[in-house]
């Protein structure tokens, strides 16, 4: 039983890069790649030890969130004529599945493969009502190193007995400099989306979709992620629709992620319709690894997703999955440097 696990650690490592992932929250603790000259260098954030996690220390670093990923507005819902009331933990909304979400359980590691392909999987049971979501679901994770630099992420979850909404992401905070480089202002950026959905003053979409042509959201063409950020309040932390990426074996390219001083590259592709991409900042002097403290945009996150509070949005793709249905959402991050 679920109630038994332990949080662990665990390493996938292929001869030329590294993950350590905990079962706690299905969350990806250390990722490393090499560099121009072949150095490795850890390129996500996140602490030495699972403490940190336990005790709610980090801002979702590394987590699979659900069972809802993003913001409900006023934490409510309607399906089949059922209101639904969801935890406010981020007043006025719901954010990230409530105030213990899938990235504060204890996961079941139920698959593992070593080798040149090696992967790891992990399963868990979300009841009837936990914290305010209508069925039971059975959500898994696999992360598998699929080559030399390059990592695929398959989630899956059925709901068994109600209809529910659903919708993971996958929350890294990556900094391709290396964890504790400083911020990401110098990265650059391509995103494979011409339009957001524009938020209210509570971070919730408005309901239109917005072109980003002319603003400082375009990110059409490659840009560098400091060069209007101040323009944009706090920073970026917006859904970008994912319409004009090309697709590969039915993967859409969502992102291109640069670092100019290490040469790292990553190319983010999804199944999802959406990517938040936010630039970490509300973190403020957390204590991470090998001493570092992360300060606000140390890291971003590319969080490719259904579109946040869709369940109340008819206009957006709809997140509801029924009895009988898959949720499906698949990432790859293809991790290279530049020639």
């Amino acid at each position: 039983m679920a109630s038994e696990q332990k949080p662990e650690l665990f390493e996938l490592n292929n001869g030329s890069m590294q993950v350590k992932i905990t079962n706690y929250g299905a969350t990806i603790v250390s990722l490393s790649v090499p560099d121009k000259d072949g150095n490795l260098a850890d390129v996500v954030l996140g602490c030495d030890s699972l403490e940190p996690y336990l005790k709610g220390a980090v801002p979702f670093f590394g987590c699979i969130v659900g069972r809802v990923a993003n913001r409900i507005k006023d934490g409510k819902f309607t399906l089949n004529g059922i209101e639904y009331q969801l935890p406010i933990n981020k007043p006025p909304n719901s954010l990230h599945g409530g105030h213990k979400g899938f990235d504060k359980k204890i996961w079941e590691m139920v698959g593992r493969k070593e080798g040149k392909i090696p992967s790891i999987t992990f399963k868990y049971h979300s009841h009837d009502g936990e914290e305010g979501y209508p069925g039971d679901v059975t959500g898994t994770a696999t992360y598998t190193l699929t080559s030399s630099t390059t990592m695929r992420l398959d989630m899956e979850a059925l709901p068994e007995n109600k209809p529910t909404p659903i919708n993971l992401a996958q929350h890294t905070y990556w900094n391709l400099a290396g964890h504790s480089s400083g911020t990401i202002l110098d990265h650059s950026i391509q995103i494979w989306g011409s339009h957001i959905t524009p938020v209210d003053q509570n971070t919730v979409p408005t309901g239109e979709i917005m072109p980003v042509k002319g603003t400082p959201f375009d990110f059409m063409t490659e840009k560098k992620i400091g060069s209007s950020i101040h323009e944009v309040g706090l920073g970026y932390d917006h859904n970008y629709v994912l319409d004009c990426g090309e697709e590969k074996e039915g993967l859409k390219h969502a992102a291109r992620l640069k670092d100019p001083s290490s040469s790292r590259v990553l190319n983010l592709w999804t199944t999802a319709p959406g990517v938040q991409f936010y630039t970490a900042n509300y973190v403020n002097g957390v204590s991470g690894k090998d001493g570092a403290v992360y300060g606000k945009h140390s890291g971003l996150c590319l969080e490719t997703q259904g579109f946040p509070n869709a369940i109340n949005e008819p206009k957006f793709p709809s997140i509801v999955v029924r009895p009988g249905e898959k949720y499906r959402h698949t990432m790859l991050f293809e991790f290279s440097v530049v020639e």
